[in-house]
């Protein structure tokens, strides 16, 4: 097996949920559904729930139900003091400009976000490019769509070629029917639609050595 095309996914798969800052936009996100729309906190949890569960993401729910604009939206649940939660990451860095092939991040965020998160790692320049939320409207992952689209803008690379870091087995799942290798980031679930686990991303070199072959 050879992987050719590289794919990860970028909140807390690039860095570890447990820093605290994906806890805070999922807190965010809560707070924009009550302070902007006006829902009780009582009924988010299963609001947003039924929305991950038949959109894909809550953003993707809240747009089909009350056109909630997208930008405004990310612009809020994003605003987050990253000093708090990132730093540089030399060894990860090293790391990934190491792994041979192209890479690509692969996220259902927003890519200012993501180039923002990227840059605070000084990891930005280790990646050929990103392929955010507005490149694939009007899909996210985990549809199947999204995936093509992702694969189209990597240069249509063959899915047996490629692999998938991310920290939800939902995600994993579509790539793995696709024919990506997956690897499952974290511990998010029981799954095993996925071919690898690490624990965290910095586990790379030694719980996926196929990406060196």
């Amino acid at each position: 097996m050879k992987l050719d095309t590289i794919f990860f996914d970028l909140d807390a798969t690039l860095y570890p949920e447990s820093n605290g800052m994906w806890a805070e936009i999922r807190r965010r996100i809560d707070l924009y559904m009550h302070e902007r729309m006006g829902f009780s906190a009582a009924e988010i949890p299963a609001l947003r729930q039924s929305y991950y569960k038949n959109y894909g993401t809550t953003l993707r729910g809240l747009m089909a139900n009350y056109a909630v604009e997208p930008r405004e939206y990310l612009g809020f649940v994003h605003d987050l003091p990253l000093d708090e939660y990132l730093r540089p990451e030399p060894e990860l860095r090293q790391m990934l400009l190491s792994i041979p092939g192209s890479r690509w991040v692969f996220t259902n965020s927003d890519i200012d976000h993501a180039q923002r998160v990227l840059a605070k790692m000084n990891i930005a320049d280790c990646f050929e490019g990103i392929v955010d939320v507005y490149m694939l409207e009007p899909y996210c992952k985990p549809m199947t769509e999204a995936y093509q689209t992702a694969l189209q803008l990597a240069g249509a690379p063959d899915p047996r070629t490629c692999a998938l870091f991310e920290d939800s087995t939902s995600n994993l799942t579509t790539a793995h029917e696709m024919g990506f290798f997956t690897v499952l980031v974290g511990a998010n679930g029981a799954s095993h639609n996925f071919d690898c686990h690490i624990e965290n991303i910095h586990q790379l070199r030694d719980g996926v050595p196929e990406l060196w072959r």
